[in-house]
């Protein structure tokens, strides 16, 4: 049986990195991408990988990363978008934008998109990386800058939540095109991707509070299931999963109308191909 592709980001470390194991093990064809050019290559060595480097703050890159992919890879069968993590104070990206919005949300958005004509040629598995933090988010069309009342631990939800809404709207324009999406909770897991954040969570990946939190590799369960599973039979997609199982969300999560707005502000936001979205939304 040949090898899928299963790129990954965010796959330097934490649950990204453990499913880039895992999924090499089982015999796919991972592509690590992630931040830490040391980290990254650290991890592309033990498990024989290809790896690319990217920092999502800078969409730049992510347009850079997207380009490569493409000329390389004529298939793609899995996409994981896992980068992400809570911020500290309010910061702007070089793009203009808030960087926990940008990084968890208008990155993903920009690389999916920008390689949407391998994903629907592949019939590809989209799989986005949310949290039970949505619930702290509260989504602003009209502030996705975060210009008002900003707090660290609502900027976090809010992109939380606007990964889930990606799914719901990727899900609507392009699963008669073969696309599968779905969004998880990977659970409280121990990593440092709260390493830059001035939110008290962070204290939680530093104290005695770790030994409580689950292992990298418990929380990168969902993902890899996802990515191996059967959708439609295994799992629904445009859905939002936590433990293999459906799981709630945010009540904003449920509004098509609110995805469909997000999808168009986030690609003006992005400098996506609105002409090509538009074509197939």
């Amino acid at each position: 049986m040949t090898a899928r592709t299963i790129v990954i980001t965010g796959a330097s470390d934490g649950i990204g990195a453990s499913a880039a194991r895992t999924l090499s093990k089982q015999g796919e064809q991972v592509v690590v991408v992630g931040r830490s050019a040391e980290k990254t290559q650290l991890i592309a060595a033990e498990i024989g990988a290809d790896h690319f480097i990217a920092d999502f703050a800078d969409l730049a890159q992510v347009r850079q990363l997207a380009a490569q992919l493409k000329e390389k890879y004529p298939r793609i069968d899995v996409l994981a978008n896992n980068a992400g993590g809570i911020m500290g104070k309010r910061e702007l990206t070089v793009d203009g934008h808030e960087k926990t919005f940008q990084v968890n949300h208008l990155a993903p958005f920009l690389l999916t998109t920008g390689l949407m004509d391998v994903l629907t040629a592949s019939n590809a598995t989209v799989i986005n990386t949310s949290s039970a933090a949505n619930g702290f988010g509260k989504l602003d069309l009209f502030d996705l800058d975060s210009a008002q009342g900003y707090s660290t631990n609502r900027a976090y939800g809010t992109g939380k939540l606007a990964n889930i809404l990606f799914t719901s709207e990727l899900h609507r324009r392009f699963s008669a095109e073969g696309i599968r999406t779905a969004a998880f909770h990977p659970g409280v897991v121990a990593t440092n991707f709260a390493a830059e954040s001035t939110s008290p969570m962070r204290h939680a990946y530093k104290t005695i509070l770790n030994r409580f939190l689950l292992s990298p590799e418990q929380g990168a369960d969902t993902l890899v299931w996802l990515a191996t599973a059967t959708p439609g039979q295994d799992w629904i997609s445009g859905a939002y999963y936590a433990k293999r199982a459906l799981a709630k969300a945010n009540k904003q999560a449920y509004d098509a109308e609110l995805a469909r707005e997000l999808w168009d502000r986030s690609a003006e936001m992005a400098g996506a191909d609105l002409d090509e979205l538009d074509r197939r939304a």
